[in-house]
């Protein structure tokens, strides 16, 4: 018996029941994208290694899903590596690309490659599939979607007040209820300054980053085990927990901070941020949230991430600022601010709080059964006339018995059923089912669209 095919873990299929339902989200979040002035981009599913390797930490380098070279890949490879199965050090021989691990290194590249083509700033939306081989766990893929929004070439913190304003457009839009957290790289770097660890900031980030998944005690424990002393960590504590309104803690973070020039410039933007933010009457709430690292190397300045209130998973979007992401590829002084929004985990939380609109559950508004020949190309015409009202119509392409026919309507969660027989054509009327209430009445053709609408 032949083995049943399977895919890998991590990665999921999508029925056109589901498709209809992720195009959903696709399609609210591009549209709010566009109403800010954001151009659509996309990249190749790969780069070259040398692209991506050491931009994400070595943590993100270890997730990198790397692609065999073509051909005979261990012709050049070095026969003392491999008898010593060094995978790191022959990683480099057989491997020269890479599957892209998020959005905004790609993006990095292009606005360098491609800058003399560019107007500046530049705003560029991107929604495509990125990898990683992570474990796969709920809410946590290997293959997963981003929906991001990215600006490049203007340090104006209206650029934050804007990505802001556009997270709470899209989640009002789909219904989910979320806070938005708010921090500054500035600031942690002025924590670090201020503990008497300012060359540790990666590994107190990568560990603070972990706060919520795994608790501060193993938080402590990680630090610890990077090499921080007993007293630095002591002075961290109170700094993870300060509590009250986002005005207290930025005044007990000025106290605190109060030594750190870096660290009194990161106070500064998060308040200009929150001041413009005040006057815009947002839906959602911004809280500032001093655990708030985002483990990612090139963050810079303002950093965000978005929790859904009403399910238990992940931040379902995130981003931050980054000043120096292009130059890593040789272009100085560009600095960028982008959000990308999960949506495989925004799917998750829609599905889970059934938040979708009755009319995309279904791709098709009404279909016409087949009585015959005849009749099949009597209704051919009408449906195309229906579509280009704006309907979505199907005639069933088989003349088959009628249960069948309402049974595949019925499956497929179709609204309206249109029954054509010799006696409607002869009379210029359609038979009108609405497959939720049962009804059925006789009408004209050209008042099906405004009845299904």
């Amino acid at each position: 018996m032949a083995k049943k095919p399977s895919i890998p873990k991590g990665t999921r299929d999508f029925s056109p029941a589901e498709m209809v339902r992720r195009n959903y989200i696709f399609d609210t979040i591009k549209g709010v994208f566009c109403k800010y002035g954001y151009m659509p981009l996309e990249t190749p599913a790969m780069e070259n290694l040398d692209t991506l390797l050491g931009k994400y930490g070595d943590e993100g380098d270890k997730l990198l899903f790397k692609i065999l070279n073509s051909g005979d890949y261990l012709k050049k490879a070095d026969e003392t590596l491999l008898a010593n199965k060094d995978s790191n050090r022959l990683t480099g021989q057989i491997s020269e690309k890479g599957l892209r691990y998020d959005l905004t290194v790609p993006f990095a590249r292009f606005v360098v490659q491609h800058q003399g083509e560019l107007t500046f700033p530049f705003k560029r939306y991107q929604i495509q599939p990125v990898w990683r081989a992570d474990r796969p766990q709920k809410g946590r893929y290997r293959e997963f979607f981003q929906c991001d929004v990215d600006v490049v070439g203007s340090n104006s913190l209206l650029n934050e007040v804007e990505l802001i304003q556009i997270v709470d457009e899209v989640f009002r839009k789909l219904g989910i209820r979320v806070v938005i957290k708010l921090n500054n790289r500035k600031v942690l770097a002025g924590i670090a300054e201020i503990i008497g660890e300012a060359t540790r900031l990666t590994d107190i980030t990568v560990a603070i980053d972990k706060l919520e998944k795994i608790g501060l005690e193993k938080v402590n424990a990680e630090l610890a085990q990077k090499g921080l002393s007993a007293e630095a960590i002591d002075k961290l504590q109170p700094i993870l927990s300060l509590s009250g309104s986002n005005s207290q803690k930025l005044e007990q973070l000025k106290e605190i901070l109060a030594g750190s020039e870096t660290g009194q410039k990161g106070i500064d933007e998060i308040s200009e941020v929150l001041d413009v933010l005040k006057e815009l009457n947002l839906a959602t709430d911004v809280e500032l949230d001093l655990t708030l690292a985002r483990g990612l190397n090139y963050y810079t300045g303002a950093i965000f991430e978005v929790k859904a209130l009403d399910v238990e998973i992940g931040s379902i979007t995130g981003g931050g600022r980054y000043d120096d992401l292009t130059g890593i590829f040789g272009l100085k002084d560009v600095s960028g601010v982008g959000i990308s929004f999960g949506a495989d985990r925004i799917y998750d939380v829609m599905n889970q709080l059934d938040l979708y609109p009755p009319e995309v559950t279904s791709a098709t508004q009404l279909m016409f059964v087949n009585f015959g020949a005849v009749e099949a190309r009597y209704c051919l015409r009408l449906a195309g006339e229906l579509r280009q009202k704006g309907l979505r119509v199907e005639v069933f392409p088989d003349n088959a018995k009628l249960k069948k026919q309402m049974n595949y309507a019925h499956k497929k969660n179709i609204g309206f059923v249109a029954l054509v027989g010799e006696e409607e054509m002869n009379k210029g009327i359609v038979t009108l089912k609405d497959m939720n209430s049962g009804e059925q009445r006789s009408v004209k053709p050209e008042e099906i669209a405004e009845i299904i609408r």
